[in-house]
């Protein structure tokens, strides 16, 4: 059966403002590792028939400097507002068992670390994206507009390869807070990117 869900992403990392990794895997992250973590709420969705609008979920990924040559360790957050149903539809979608974007990553992870419930609360307006996590932490980005600009737009980065589009809006980590999956990375203040994503197969 066929899916789509649409909505709005953005990600926190270790790597300095901005995150090279994100222009290309083989470009290397500004820390030994990169750990990053991805947030994805969806507005709208049917996965196999399963209603998903208005859930959120989020992946955690610790990489070698080098993405592109795997190696890569992952956990999942699902929203505990799901049921069993629609986290295991969920589940296939963003594990890249039903195809899409998330299928090209699979051969990246080398380690699965499992996947956590967690209350989730997702904001994003005005340029500010939040997601609370409850005692897993918070996550906060604002993007970017550049010193001068008389449209009032945020700086983008065009053409990447990326789950969640070509296109990412530069963003900065404000007190950005993680603890889950034995990972505590140091994302306050660093890097991130926002985005609207749509995705089907």
């Amino acid at each position: 059966m066929s899916w789509k869900i649409a909505g709005r992403y953005f990600e926190n990392c270790t790597c300095d403002l901005v995150c090279p990794c994100t222009a290309s895997f083989a470009l290397g992250a500004t820390k030994e590792r990169c750990t990053v973590v991805l947030v994805f709420h969806i507005d709208s969705g049917e996965v196999e028939g399963v209603d998903v609008g208005g859930l959120t979920l989020a992946a955690c990924a610790d990489t070698p400097r080098f993405m592109h040559e795997g190696n890569w360790r992952l956990g999942v957050l699902v929203d505990d507002a799901a049921s069993d149903e629609q986290a295991g539809k969920l589940g296939a979608v963003f594990g890249g068992a039903l195809g899409g974007p998330m299928a090209a990553l699979v051969p990246l992870v080398a380690e699965q670390l499992g996947v956590l419930r967690v209350p989730m609360q997702f904001t994003s307006e005005g340029g500010h994206h939040t997601l609370n996590l409850g005692e897993a932490g918070s996550l906060e980005v604002d993007d970017v507009v550049p010193f001068g600009s008389e449209s009032g737009e945020a700086v983008a980065l065009t053409h990447v390869f990326h789950p969640a589009g070509p296109t990412l809006t530069v963003a900065k980590a404000g007190a950005s807070r993680f603890e889950a999956f034995g990972l505590v990375p140091e994302l306050a203040g660093q890097s991130g990117f926002s985005s609207d994503f749509a995705w089907s197969a």
